[in-house]
């Protein structure tokens, strides 16, 4: 009978192994297919094309590799070649800088791209929920969970509204409990502390 156990975590040391193994070997390619990518469209002198979609797919391969210093600057750029765009080109161009510039906490000049991202397609889920995310990073909370709640609205399978509403409400629960024994705490008491 013990004879089985030093089999046993062998197999199982060698299934563990094989697992990250494969993942290892998953993220390598990833990466390797991105810098490949990024190589072949700084060769093809993307980041100097006059053409909006083409810094946007390099901007897409910087911002992978995050790269956003880099990626901002060829946004920027292909915000600038905007001409005759469609309207969701534009929001996902709007977006995308939106999201570079978050990165760099940025969150102001991100809300302000993703206000453009929003003009430019109102129902654009992934914009509104960026534009959440950079207001609960000001502090605007309230203005947070109401972006947050029109995502559900139109994406009601939305993970990332849900879990990010209900992380704003508990908080905003916790903070008015909090500030209601704050307010028992400075309100004057009695010798009994009963508070009257």
């Amino acid at each position: 009978m013990n004879s089985f156990l030093p089999q046993t975590y062998l197999l199982g040391l060698i299934g563990l192994l094989a697992i990250a193994a494969v993942i290892s070997g998953r993220q390598l390619l990833r990466v390797r297919r991105d810098e490949l990518e990024l190589i072949r469209l700084e060769q093809s002198e993307a980041g100097s094309s006059k053409d909006a979609g083409d810094l946007y797919e390099l901007a897409s391969v910087q911002l992978r590799k995050r790269l956003y210093p880099k990626a901002t600057a060829t946004l920027r750029q292909a915000v600038k070649r905007l001409n005759n765009e469609p309207q969701e080109a534009r929001a996902l161009i709007q977006n995308a800088l939106g999201f570079s510039l978050a990165a760099q906490k940025d969150f102001s000049g991100a809300v302000r791209h993703y206000k453009f991202a929003l003009q430019a397609k109102q129902d654009y889920p992934v914009a509104l929920n960026n534009l959440a995310f950079a207001q609960e990073r000001l502090l605007n909370r309230e203005e947070a969970a109401d972006l947050y709640r029109k995502v559900l609205a139109l994406e009601p399978s939305n993970k990332t509204a849900k879990n990010r509403l209900k992380r704003l409400e508990r908080a905003a629960r916790g903070q008015t409990t909090s500030s209601f024994i704050e307010s028992q705490k400075s309100s004057p008491e009695s010798s009994d502390s009963r508070g009257f």
